[in-house]
């Protein structure tokens, strides 16, 4: 059950990775791998302990001060016992997800569920669970990934762009569920990023990168460092008032 009890008197805010002294402890799911792995990674830079949760094991070692835990966040009893494993969290992002343009015939049921478990039920999954055990103090943080296809849409990817959609609407109704408590929620909107993922979805439309970078006003497609920086701007305490918002980065594209 979600905690949304709003803290009686709130302490002042304290830096963004310590708390009571010692290192706040941070989430990543799908945090093995391109934009999550970024964010892992600039996490750890920041000074939190950080779980990497992934279905699979890191195809190479993660960064110093990043740790594994297997999390398929489309089965409901997994996500239930890592979170039931930590005592306090600082720190969610849930960058967990599958892409894919629908099938060219007939989308069909397992298609559409797919896409919804992995991209917005997994994220609300990981958010109810979390939400317990982020603090009251101020410091709370929950970044959602969503897409600039949570703003906008395109005809090949109904599912997907339905359910980043999807992000963007829970990051908001949870931004206002979770303020009195202090605890903010915001979803990051990126465009193409150069990772594997964005490639696969290259090949599909028969592509390069290359065109991808010509069709943004920047020329050049944004790196998963650039999404990992608006995250940690996210967490931090000048961004301690922001909540229920989506950035989007994408070169300006959706100007």
């Amino acid at each position: 059950m979600i905690g949304w009890e709003a803290a009686e008197e709130p302490p002042p805010q304290p830096s963004p990775a310590s708390r009571g002294g010692g290192r706040r402890l941070a989430l990543v799911t799908g945090g093995t791998r391109g934009i999550g792995r970024a964010c892992a990674a600039r996490l750890a830079g920041l000074g939190f302990d950080v779980i990497a949760a992934a279905r699979a094991a890191p195809p190479e070692p993660l960064p110093g001060g990043v740790r594994f835990a297997a999390l398929d966040v489309t089965d409901p009893e997994a996500v239930r016992a890592l979170f039931a494993g930590l005592p306090q969290l600082g720190v969610l992002v849930c960058a967990a997800g599958t892409a894919g343009g629908d099938p060219a015939e007939d989308p069909g049921e397992a298609h559409w569920r797919g896409i919804m478990a992995s991209n917005l039920d997994g994220a609300w999954r990981c958010c109810a669970a979390a939400a317990p055990i982020l603090p009251d103090d101020g410091s709370g943080r929950v970044v959602l990934l969503a897409s600039v296809l949570g703003l906008r849409a395109v005809p090949d990817q109904v599912a997907y762009t339905a359910a980043k959609h999807g992000v963007v609407g829970l990051a908001r109704a949870l931004a206002l569920k979770l303020a009195p408590r202090r605890i903010t929620v915001n979803a990051l909107c990126p465009g193409w990023v150069g990772t594997a993922m964005a490639e696969a979805r290259w090949r599909e439309l028969g592509m390069t990168a290359g065109q991808a970078a010509r069709g943004t006003p920047t020329g050049r497609i944004t790196t998963a460092e650039e999404v990992a920086g608006a995250m940690a701007w996210l967490v931090g305490p000048e961004a301690g008032n922001v909540t229920g918002q989506a950035l989007v980065l994408d070169g300006g594209a959706t100007v």
